[in-house]
């Protein structure tokens, strides 16, 4: 609870009424969570005790002892993280913003099990395929990527977990996960494999949305290597899923880093008509570029904000340093005239 802690001080440093945090929970964890609802409520506990709030959730790591970057925080409502690394406990992850006024959650029914088990028949036998090809990886591999059912179970956990923790007035939330996989050995079999597996991380989520009243969406993080990178590749690896529940997890450092034209890039994936569920931004002075500006009015410009979600990525996560990281981003969105719909609520 040291890293709640550490967020409860922020929240005071900046004299906000609430702080949203990002929690990153290990497998093991978020699976005995998403099965005991009185753990559930122990963790709400400890959170409202500390006047932090739950938006989003990160499913980036798999392995027990995590692989995050330390020290994420995000902004709608900005929220804080520290990626601590110990295993088995819950580790806030960065300042998380709450979804904006009005948003809805679009609640469907779940799909039939008829229909379900047609999509099956055929799912299975690409996931076959390259679970097959997966075997021949080493056992020791705690990284599983998107042709793995075990990808899709974490971030169902992860789901489940987080309807419990929203604050009462919130719609929705998010949970964020990898960019599919790495796109060395990416081919034809593991392409059908995630596919199929995305259909049914779709019909759970729905599920999720039809019993409580409260949707949950997923957002897939490009970066260097994976099989979401470019825009180009991001658009065309997820054409065919359900975008009204799956979408992006934007890491604005990697768009700066890579994308020839940052602006032009987030313009690509949005006319294409995938939602950017959350964006990630380092916001340290004296180092934020053209670039990274260029993004942020993208983004957050006249056309209103593209994302409910802006997290702020602190590298080191004690409480001077995550406060003046939330401080800074704040005066640079206010130069650009950008102002967050929701106050400052600390670390996501």
């Amino acid at each position: 609870m040291r890293q709640l802690d550490t967020y409860g001080a922020v929240r005071a440093r900046l004299g906000a009424d609430a702080l949203g945090v990002n929690l990153w929970l290990p497998p093991a964890l978020a699976a005995a969570l998403a099965a005991e609802s009185r753990a559930r409520t122990r963790l709400r506990a400890e959170l409202d005790a500390r006047r932090l709030e739950v938006v989003t959730l990160s499913g980036a790591p798999f392995a027990e002892g995590g692989g995050e970057k330390p020290g994420e925080s995000s902004a709608g409502k900005p929220a804080c993280k520290p990626a601590d690394t110990s295993g088995g406990k819950p580790k806030p992850d960065s300042i998380a913003g709450a979804s904006p006024a009005g948003a809805s959650a679009g609640v469907a029914p779940p799909n039939s099990d008829a229909a379900e088990a047609a999509e099956n028949k055929a799912d299975n036998k690409a996931e076959n395929k390259a679970e097959n090809k997966a075997d021949n990886k080493a056992a020791s591999d705690k990284d599983p990527d998107w042709t793995d059912p075990a990808r899709r179970e974490y971030t169902l956990d992860l789901a489940r977990v987080l309807l419990d923790l929203l604050d009462e007035d919130a719609v929705r939330g998010a949970v964020g996960t990898i960019g599919l996989g790495r796109r060395e050995g990416w081919a034809e079999a593991e392409d059908k494999a995630a596919q199929g597996i995305l259909r049914r991380l779709s019909h759970g989520l729905a599920d999720l949305a039809w019993q409580s009243g409260r949707a949950v969406r997923v957002g897939f993080q490009p970066a260097e290597g994976d099989v979401l990178d470019t825009p180009e590749q991001t658009v065309t690896a997820l054409s065919r899923v359900d975008k009204d529940r799956l979408g992006i997890c934007l890491d604005l450092g990697h768009c700066e880093r890579t994308w020839a034209d940052p602006a032009a890039g987030i313009e690509a994936v949005t006319d294409a008509g995938l939602a950017i569920i959350e964006v990630r931004v380092a916001a340290v002075p004296g180092a934020t570029t053209a670039k990274w500006r260029a993004g942020i009015r993208q983004l957050f410009g006249k056309q209103g904000p593209l994302t409910e979600n802006l997290t702020l990525i602190s590298r080191t996560p004690t409480p001077d340093q995550i406060t003046n990281d939330v401080t800074y981003l704040l005066a640079e969105l206010a130069a650009h005239g950008l102002q967050p719909e929701n106050e400052p609520c600390a670390a996501r």
